[in-house]
């Protein structure tokens, strides 16, 4: 009788503390579900251009509270653009037939100011009260980003009205996440050993964290890592090292990890760490010398025991693939090593700008630790990694001895996927100059370096995702000049039509039968660069200067070691590297270059250079050039100075809204890096930087010269000049608060450093150049860049300076455009 008692009150109970935890629920998280959209008309892309209307009113202060049908504006149409109410459906996403640059309107009524952590998944990104935020465009879900509320209305203008968003509301200040851990996978029969692995630190005080540890515990061993500092309302994906025990068996291993500050725990989450076979596929972390951040790659190993002089297969994934599901998609070779890189992140950035980097890195790594015959090493990825493989092949020939794209689209010129195309072309000689700087990515500009490497084509003819007519453009291509290449076209082969789509047979046999020929057996070159900055060599070969910046060169050359000499044809070089080791010590060299006087040079050891400039007479030898010209070990463009350990330094001085936007700029940055690029970066107050504390490290610098005290240091002897109300560019002077600027400079006193500028010339100008696109993978933008904040509504027409700088770093007008 008393049970019966006791489980009828216990069913009256349930509900109750259901409601109970349905409120608690409420109270800690928000989901938004009703909302007005746009097609706003914003425009996004592979460029330095944009379009956002929308952004250009709140800039203005003329951007409102919408409410349903609102009239924006009119489309180029005519037709009126309005406010739609659109709700969220059972799984709480908006959906609209709006395009994915349309926006989206959300708000929230805050009883109190308060923190709160947003999550929108599907969005490209978001201004939070005016404050712009990185989104999660591919729905990764893990982007959380910290954020003030105010007390009553909060505005949302998210950009993409295709995507979730919520709320939450942490119990803790700060706190950990491993839902984006970057880890590497024990194998069984390792040693006892030191690893890395990385996760997220989420900040949401208003105070910047230093001092934070992480203690990381597995099978008894405790290992204590420092921590960067972590920016208040920020976050910050961090490494730490744990210590792994003697590996007996396969299986998953939990490393407890607790978040430390002056000996008290903030947070602690567990971390699955798995142990692999021997023989089975494994992730290998590295510190990258990019950011400083922690990455992976993945490795196939060869079958039986391990020995070096093996071949290598480097294998670049497709959008949305990880490494090591890359790796995973092949059988091991019993003659040599599969290693697979990430280009940062399964999307990253269709292996170029900092996917190349990553390619370049994890390549330099696999052939330190696993010591391939260097005339064995291959290239080839399918989907984007097929882009990698044309991309990476085109630009870097002599690395490989041959490359195979699977499913592979060339250029983004032609296939552009989510950040969309490279512009073609363009009518205005401001756009052409713009469109130079994404020259690099024009792979079939690039084909004639395909000739010293074998080429092997796979493609579905079923494929509905990269059309088959890629590899057929590029097959006709390489058949007018190309001797050593092979195509296939799988019957009824759709994108993926198994492992085979990349694990093909033909395509092993293929590379079995090539190597990379030593230099003293290759006597001919014909090598393509767009930016000697991004690939200047090729062999015995390299171009140092061109004539005009970021147009194609090309060097047409051939030697004859017994007679002595060189001959060759050069398009756009103006200084031209020749290493002559294979002549050997005392040979005297008679080198032609385009037809011209004939130039003799003694050698006087076995690995001597001679540096040729081109002038009005001809062709003569030159001095080698200093440090402080450009040249392939710093060349521009703007977007160079994102690499060498960058650090963010953003300006104190100014207005108070000049210095708040300042931080919201480069806490914005990170943001959009971390999402992008699976990395982190140093933010440091202009007030904190100094050359010698932060030597060899490239500056990103946000603000001009009278906010940001470090402009003296870094730019001083710039002819690119940005105070208040005006903009300097040699003899060119315009005025406004309203203009924004991005350059690069090399960094005085440094062999190799830049800085990278985001400025303008008041708030409006910052705010014009807010947007972030150079973080978009194959986006061009030139040395300098100077625009209105009305381009965001009228394009190209107002951008008012835009070019490269001459070999000596100088403000030429043969390269420069402008308005």
């Amino acid at each position: 009788m008393q049970s019966k008692t006791f489980l009828n009150n216990l069913i009256l109970l349930v509900p109750v503390l259901l409601l109970h935890i349905n409120i608690c629920q409420a109270q800690n998280e928000y989901q938004f579900k009703s909302g007005l959209v746009l097609n706003s008309g914003a425009r996004y892309g592979r460029e330095a251009l944009y379009n956002d209307p929308l952004a250009y009113r709140l800039y203005t202060n003329a951007l409102l509270a919408p409410k349903e049908g609102d009239v924006f504006g009119k489309s180029d149409s005519g037709a009126e653009l309005k406010w739609v109410k659109v709700d969220a459906d059972t799984a709480f996403r908006f959906r609209s037939r709006a395009s994915a640059n349309a926006y989206l309107y959300l708000s929230y009524d805050a009883k109190a100011a308060a923190v709160a952590i947003l999550n929108i998944s599907g969005n490209a990104s978001v201004y939070v009260n005016g404050v712009a935020h990185m989104g999660d465009p591919y729905a990764s879900g893990w982007m959380n980003i910290p954020i003030k509320l105010n007390k009553g209305r909060n505005d949302f203008f998210v950009r993409g009205a295709n995507c979730t968003a919520k709320l939450t509301f942490p119990d803790k200040p700060v706190f950990i996440e491993t839902a984006d851990a970057t880890v590497p996978q024990i194998r069984v029969g390792a040693p006892a050993q030191e690893m890395k692995a990385a996760i997220v630190v989420v900040n949401a005080s208003s105070t910047v964290l230093a001092g934070l540890q992480i203690m990381a515990e597995l099978d008894g061993i405790v290992k204590l890592s420092a921590l960067p500092v972590v920016q208040a309302y920020g976050c910050r994906k961090v490494y730490f090292d744990f210590q792994t025990k003697n590996a007996a068996d396969k299986g998953v291993s939990k490393v407890n990890v607790s978040l430390m500050r002056n000996g008290k725990k903030l947070d602690q989450k567990a971390l699955s760490i798995e142990t692999v076979a021997a023989g089975d596929k494994y992730s290998e972390t590295f510190i990258s010398k990019i950011d400083g951040s922690l990455q992976y790659y993945a490795v196939a190993p060869k079958t039986g025991a391990q020995q070096p002089g093996s071949a290598l297969f480097f294998s670049v994934h497709g959008a949305g693939v990880e490494a090591i599901g890359q790796a995973r998609a092949y059988e091991s070779k019993d003659w040599g090593n599969l290693v697979a890189p990430t280009n940062r992140r399964p999307r990253g950035f269709n292996w170029e700008d900092w996917g190349r980097l990553d390619a370049l890195e994890v390549l330099d790594i696999a052939r330190k630790t696993l010591n391939p015959d260097p005339q064995h090493i291959y290239l080839t990825g399918h989907s984007m990694g097929g882009h990698g493989t044309w991309f990476l092949g085109a630009t870097y020939p002599d690395k490989w001895a041959a490359i195979a794209p699977c499913a592979g689209y060339p250029t983004l010129k032609g296939y552009g996927s989510a950040d969309g195309l490279i512009p073609d072309s363009s009518s205005s000689a401001m756009g052409k100059i713009l469109l130079r700087a994404s020259n690099q990515s024009d792979v079939p500009k690039l084909a004639y370096n395909y000739k010293q490497v074998g080429v092997y084509i796979l493609h579905g003819d079923a494929d509905r995702t990269v059309s088959v007519n890629y590899a057929r453009q590029m097959k006709q291509q390489l058949a007018g000049f190309h001797a050593d290449m092979n195509y296939y076209e799988y019957p009824g082969g759709s994108h993926w039509y198994s492992n085979e789509s990349v694990d093909w047979k033909p395509l092993f046999d293929f590379f079995k039968w090539h190597k990379i020929a030593p230099n003293t057996e290759v006597n001919s070159l014909d090598f393509t660069t767009a930016s000697p900055g991004i690939s200047a060599s090729n062999r015995w070969i390299t171009v140092h200067h061109q004539v005009s910046p970021l147009e194609y060169s090309r060097v047409r050359i051939t030697r004859d070691l017994k007679a002595g000499t060189i001959k060759g044809i050069l398009d756009n070089v103006a200084l031209l590297k020749i290493n002559l080791a294979d002549f050997g010590k005392g040979a005297t060299v008679a080198i032609t270059l385009d037809s011209l006087s004939t130039v003799k040079f003694t050698t006087s050891t076995t690995a001597d250079s001679v540096y040729l400039h081109k002038n009005s007479n001809g062709w003569s030898i030159a001095k080698t050039p200093g440090d402080n010209e450009k040249g392939p070990h710093r060349y521009g463009t703007f977007k160079e100075g994102f690499n060498k350990n960058m650090l963010y330094v953003y300006g104190t001085g100014g207005t108070p809204d000049e210095r708040k936007w300042s931080r919201e700029k480069a806490v914005f940055d990170a943001e959009s890096w971390y999402y992008r690029g699976n990395g982190a970066f140093d933010i440091i107050t202009d007030k904190e930087y100094s050359k010698a504390k932060y030597k060899d490290r490239n500056v990103v610098l946000v603000g001009n010269a009278v906010t940001n005290s470090a402009w003296k240091i870094l730019l001083s002897d710039c002819p690119v000049q940005i105070g208040a109300g005006s903009v300097i560019a040699g003899n060119n002077k315009w005025s406004g608060d309203n203009l924004g600027a991005y350059f690069v400079w090399p960094i005085a006193g440094t062999v190799s450093n830049t800085v990278s500028v985001i400025s303008g010339s008041g708030l409006k100008g910052m705010q014009a150049v807010t947007a972030n696109q150079y973080f978009a993978g194959g986006s061009g933008f030139p040395d300098i860049m100077v625009y209105n904040l009305k381009m965001l509504n009228e394009g190209v027409t107002e951008v008012v300076y835009a070019g490269f700088y001459d070999n000596q770093w100088k403000l030429s007008p043969k390269d420069l455009v402008s308005k």
